[in-house]
């Protein structure tokens, strides 16, 4: 737990002492946020369904697996990252899963596993988090939404829902304690290249046009990478961004922003 009375920071680290929980930290952003955390000097507890995959070690000081959808394993594991750790600084809240159908078909327990681990997720975690924080006087929750919750695309039903409700999740809580010193803020990324994004773009017909034709649908002309969005969401888990609260960044190349397909 950061306080005044902690180390100077080395140069560049700017979450020295801070204690951090990153769910969705095996893989992908998640795994990009918990590693440049660590590098900015912060301890990161890790939350995932499984352990990062063979040949990859996670950066985390400890790490557990279990589903962001069960609200008594989270926690568990926010009570136990607390006493480890010290205290909690900063949660981001990055596990998702995609769920995309078309609505007449959509099974009803997928209507409910993507609400569940989409929204329900953030929830959990930050509802565990926030008698801690409260008893702070500060801390901040960081939420990966998604473009998904600023614009429609059809046949993604019902991903969409879950990050839309997710945004006004973290507006609702931002406004709620503000006051007490904690701050609840979004980033919503756009198309980024994780693994997840590789191998979907590897399992259409011709991998080559379909990266070709995602890369020339975006404004500067090629993917976002998750480093990317690890340093947004380095800077709003930091002091730096201590006036920011109830707000969502877009992190897209500007996709969003045009009127034409």
């Amino acid at each position: 737990m950061s306080d005044s009375n902690s180390p100077a920071a080395a140069p560049g680290q700017r979450l020295a002492g801070k204690c951090v929980l990153v769910s969705g930290s095996s893989n992908g952003i998640g795994a990009a946020i918990a590693k440049l955390f660590v590098a900015h000097g912060a301890r990161v507890a890790g939350y995932d369904r499984a352990p990062p995959p063979d040949g990859q070690t996670s950066p985390c000081e400890f790490f557990a697996a279990g589903d962001v959808a069960d609200a008594d394993a989270v926690a568990a594991f926010v009570r136990d990252a607390a006493q480890r750790l010290g205290g909690i600084d900063a949660v981001i809240n990055n596990a998702g899963v995609d769920v995309f159908s078309d609505p007449l078909t959509l099974a009803q327990d997928d209507w409910w596993r993507n609400l569940a681990i989409n929204l329900g997720g953030a929830w959990n975690f930050s509802r565990a988090a926030l008698p801690v924080m409260l008893a702070q006087g500060r801390g901040s929750v960081v939420n990966i939404a998604s473009v998904h919750g600023h614009k429609i695309i059809p046949g993604a039903f019902p991903y969409p829902v879950a990050k839309h409700a997710l945004i006004g999740l973290t507006k609702a809580l931002g406004l709620e304690y503000a006051a007490q010193g904690l701050r609840f803020n979004s980033i919503s990324p756009g198309l980024i290249l994780t693994d997840r994004i590789e191998r979907w773009l590897s399992s259409q017909p011709d991998p080559d046009a379909a990266r070709r034709r995602q890369t020339e649908l975006l404004p500067p002309r090629r993917i976002g990478e998750p480093d990317e969005v690890a340093y947004t969401a380095l800077f709003l888990a930091s002091d730096e961004a201590r006036f920011i609260n109830a707000t969502d960044i877009v992190i897209d190349g500007g996709r969003t922003q045009l009127y034409h397909e």
